[in-house]
């Protein structure tokens, strides 16, 4: 089990690699917003809510790293899709870098 400082620990770090971690979901695969939600969730074990990633999905257009499509359902409403940019692509890269150099300085290699 573990303790109140590392759940906070957990917690806090994940919530710093959310960026990371969206961009890459999208990196495999184009999803609407809940069904991200579940991805970061059953790929990554993050629990996140609406109110976290819609922001963090216009703040990541915004920089112009995601990219977004409206795709029609057979229900009628139709779902706004993110895909990853050329440009978040290029920065999903370098992040991969910095944190692959950071895990060797953890290690201490």
């Amino acid at each position: 089990m573990k303790n109140e400082f590392i759940k906070n620990w957990d917690t806090q770090l994940k919530k710093g690699l959310l960026p990371f971690f969206v961009l890459k979901a999208l990196e495999a695969k184009e999803c609407y917003g809940y069904e991200l939600i579940q991805t970061l969730k059953d790929t990554f074990g993050i629990d996140i809510t609406e109110s976290t990633i819609y922001p963090l999905l216009v703040r990541l257009m915004k920089e112009n790293l995601l990219v977004h499509k409206w795709v029609e359902q057979t229900s009628g409403i139709p779902r706004k899709y993110y895909f990853i940019s050329a440009e978040g692509k290029a920065n999903l890269a370098e992040m991969k870098q910095t944190i692959e150099e950071v895990i060797i300085k953890i290690k201490g290699q």
